[in-house]
């Protein structure tokens, strides 16, 4: 059953990383370098901590998106992020907070 499923999806199948998610809203966002770089390295921080692994890789990714904005002095959620994430501000905020938390507890 397995190779019949893997032959009609012409065995074109990821994993939902995080990462993948990341390219499709910077791309959305109309990131630019400054903000894609940001972002990039707050979600790399987040592959080393257990305690962030409850939260959905999409979300993860939105808020690394959500923190380089702030940091740039962006517009920290925009309508197309919106639309494109599915997730308001009021949804990822919470993300965003334990990303930072576990930053301060590594010092990182």
């Amino acid at each position: 059953m397995e190779q019949t499923i893997l032959k009609t999806l012409k065995y074109r199948i990821t994993v939902p990383s995080a990462n993948a998610f990341l390219v499709r809203y910077l791309e959305a966002a109309n990131a630019n370098n400054k903000v894609s770089h940001i972002s990039q390295q707050v979600l790399n921080g987040t592959l080393k901590s257990y305690r962030l692994l409850k939260y959905f890789p999409s979300k993860l990714a939105a808020a690394s998106v959500l923190l380089a904005r702030h940091a740039v002095g962006t517009s920290e959620w925009s309508p197309d992020l919106m639309k494109c994430t599915k997730y308001c501000k009021e949804d990822i905020v919470h993300v965003a907070k334990a990303i930072i938390r576990e930053r301060i507890a590594n010092n990182d």
